[in-house]
């Protein structure tokens, strides 16, 4: 089968250009790495400090709770520094926490146990906690190079498919007098320079984030606050 287009070009709404095309994207690697067995879930875009995404087990319901689906969220904040195959890379991350929520068995929550490490490096995704361990309560990944991953995105790619929209906020004008802290959201060490940089911390070989100045009218949040309970089953991909 021929690569999809991850975004429906045949329209200017970037709403639809959006969420069509990241649906589509769940879709494709659902039938691809993971034999068409998981069921929908409800993806959005969440501004969550210190993680790519996340995923939240029976997050959404339709009101007279006949239908209960799981969100998939990605954050956009990092759309514009990343590439399209590694934004996606996060997406199938929280798909196989999906996966082990509705077949296997996730441990307490926001915990990387074993069962989800062996799921995500079956379809091509390495996880490392920054200290070279598989497991724990803040894992990312790599790509694998040839893996299962890295093949279907690949054609999904060439397919003529693209991430359009990325949240753009951090390239508004600053003052370039002023340095910009950077800090490395596993450790808590600190670094200051321009604005625009791309820093990544060595210890922990991951990038470090910018405090990045927000127009006044807009509010950060999170409606759970920093904790999550043992129901909610959210587990976030660090960054």
């Amino acid at each position: 089968m021929k690569g999809e287009q991850i975004v429906s070009h045949n329209t200017k709404d970037p709403t639809r250009v959006t969420y069509v095309g990241l649906t589509d994207a769940y879709d494709w690697f659902n039938r691809k790495l993971f034999d068409g067995a998981l069921p929908a879930a409800l993806i959005t875009m969440q501004r969550r400090r210190g993680s790519y995404g996340y995923f939240a087990s029976e997050r959404f319901g339709t009101r007279d709770r006949s239908d209960i689906v799981d969100e998939i969220a990605l954050n956009p904040v990092h759309f514009e520094a990343r590439s399209d195959d590694k934004i996606l890379s996060t997406l199938v991350h929280e798909m196989c926490h999906l996966w082990q929520f509705r077949f296997g068995k996730p441990s307490r929550s926001g915990y990387h146990n074993k069962e989800w490490a062996a799921k995500m490096k079956s379809v091509g995704l390495q996880p490392d906690n920054g200290n070279g361990r598989e497991t724990g309560q803040a894992v990312s990944h790599h790509i694998m190079p040839g893996g299962p991953f890295s093949l279907a995105c690949a054609e999904l790619l060439q397919g003529g498919a693209r991430i359009d929209y990325v949240d753009v906020w951090g390239q508004r004008a600053v003052n370039r007098k002023t340095r910009t802290k950077y800090t490395c959201l596993k450790c808590g060490a600190n670094a200051w320079g321009k604005p625009d940089l791309h820093i990544d911390c060595r210890d922990c070989e991951l990038p470090m984030q910018a405090d990045v100045p927000v127009a006044t009218d807009f509010v950060l949040h999170d409606t759970d606050g920093a904790d999550t309970t043992a129901c909610d089953m959210r587990h976030t991909t660090p960054l």
